[in-house]
């Protein structure tokens, strides 16, 4: 119960002011989003404000902002122009159902296979992604537009060298929407982006028929969904561990994201996972427990239905700068050391991930290739075995498994020895084939005439060794 209480009411004061700020970033993404798939923007603003406030209580990660995102609304694209939004709705929900499944399944345990060098790609394709996706409320817009949102980031690292009683991105916004509400100078404002919607999300069953033809169409759409979110959400969760230098359960969060999905697609919401741009900032504004995300998502429901006549005038030249603040620092400038000092194939991998991820805009496909990437060099840094020959006693040293055997099998190939002895002290037998490669020896030798003993193996490797020989 303590810990409980902790998470909600630990920081009540920083953690409320949070979740305004992140409210009032959530709307602009929100919007876009909705225009990335195609629906009403109230399918996006609904789910930011569901999830939001779901994973506020069912999370793993206190602090960890989930809403509609850009990751999750580029599977659904076609999803909605084939088939429609109640297709959408209903993938959403079994999109729940899958990551429920998961989070049961223990999938966060698989975060362990996640290296450094991948974990460092995704940071630093998404503070670049972030910027990236700024610069269109920016570029080609007249020169009051670079002087807001240069303004706009000024004062929020000014700001807090002489207050921090209020997040800086918080002031910002205020003072430069005030001043370009009293100056009357015309920047493109959240109202150029789309209609707010009035009232409240009400509950409702997808009116699509529940047969087998239906889950053909929404299973592929849904898995997709399932494997995105989680990996976001799960990464996400893990970048702010680090930042808080605090742990958090990232099953529950898995499980917390499924239901959250699920309960969204009854009131017309789309699928949703973590938002690392808005979790940056809810952190970066001194949002630590569950009331910052809670706060988030009934705050953004409050400002677009009661305040919706004044949100709708706040310039997008001065979220822009808030966001560009948060892309600068979600980008790890450590990493320049990090290509300087590390292993070349790790740099490398780093590298790679930006690349994909900045190339299809898919975090998941990113990620996924660079653990590949890393698991293939790892094997080949480690499958360099070697076999050494003093008087007949063939030293193995290194793994032996499926990778390595091709080089020890090929040490063997001009023995003239009558007798040899095989020692595996410096070695260690990984799987069947390393088995099978032994035996082939064996075999390929005692043709010749060539008696063979094996000696060294240490307990595990000789039980592998005798269940399959």
């Amino acid at each position: 119960m303590n810990t409980l209480q902790r998470q909600w009411f630990g920081n009540v004061r920083a953690d409320l002011l949070a979740g305004i700020v992140v409210g009032l970033a959530l709307i602009p993404e929100a919007l876009a989003f909705a225009f990335i798939v195609g629906v009403d923007p109230r399918v996006a603003l609904y789910a930011s404000f569901t999830i939001a406030v779901i994973t506020s209580f069912v999370g793993g990660r206190p602090g960890l902002i989930s809403a509609a995102t850009g990751a999750m609304a580029l599977v659904l694209v076609s999803l909605m122009a084939d088939h429609g939004l109640q297709y959408v709705l209903v993938a959403t929900i079994l999109t729940g159902i899958i990551q429920l499944i998961l989070g049961g399944l223990g999938v966060a345990n698989l975060m362990r296979f996640i290296p450094n060098s991948v974990m460092l790609g995704f940071v630093n394709a998404l503070g670049i992604m972030i910027f990236i996706t700024q610069m269109p409320y920016l570029f080609g817009s007249g020169a009051m537009t670079y002087i807001f949102a240069a303004a706009t980031l000024i004062l929020v690292y000014a700001v807090p060298r002489f207050f921090t009683a209020i997040p800086a991105p918080l002031i910002a916004i205020v003072v430069m929407t005030t001043i370009a509400l009293l100056s009357g100078v015309k920047l493109q404002s959240i109202g150029d982006l789309g209609t707010m919607p009035n009232s409240l999300p009400t509950f409702f069953l997808p009116d699509i028929p529940l047969n087998f033809e239906t889950l053909k169409i929404i299973l592929p759409y849904s898995l997709a969904l399932s494997v995105v979110g989680l990996l976001e959400s799960l990464l996400t969760s893990q970048v702010l561990d680090d930042m808080t230098d605090t742990s958090s359960n990232k099953n529950r969060e898995a499980r917390g994201q499924g239901i959250a999905n699920f309960i969204t697609g009854f009131f017309g919401g789309m699928a949703g996972c973590a938002l690392i741009g808005q979790s940056m900032i809810n952190i970066k504004s001194g949002g630590r427990g569950r009331l910052s995300t809670f706060t988030a998502g009934v705050f953004l429901m409050f400002l677009i239905i009661v305040l919706g006549d004044l949100v709708i005038k706040i310039p997008m030249p001065v979220l822009a700068g808030v966001m560009v603040m948060v892309s600068m620092t979600t980008f790890n400038w450590g990493s320049f050391k990090f290509l300087r000092s590390a292993p070349r194939s790790e740099s490398l991998v780093m590298l790679i991930t930006v690349s994909i991820i900045l190339y299809t805009h898919n975090l998941a496909i990113g990620v996924v290739i660079g653990v590949i990437l890393s698991a293939l060099f790892f094997v080949a840094k480690i499958s360099r075995v070697n076999v050494t020959n003093e008087l007949g006693i063939y030293k193995i040293s290194g793994p032996l498994f499926f990778a390595s055997t091709t080089k020890f099998i090929q040490a063997f190939d001009e023995v003239t020895e009558k007798t040899i002895v095989i020692d595996f002290e410096d070695s260690q037998l990984w799987d069947e084939s390393a088995v099978g490669a032994i035996l082939k020896v064996r075999q390929k030798l005692a043709d010749k005439g060539i008696d063979v003993t094996i000696r060294g193996l240490n307990s595990s490797s000789e039980l592998l060794y005798e269940k399959l020989l």
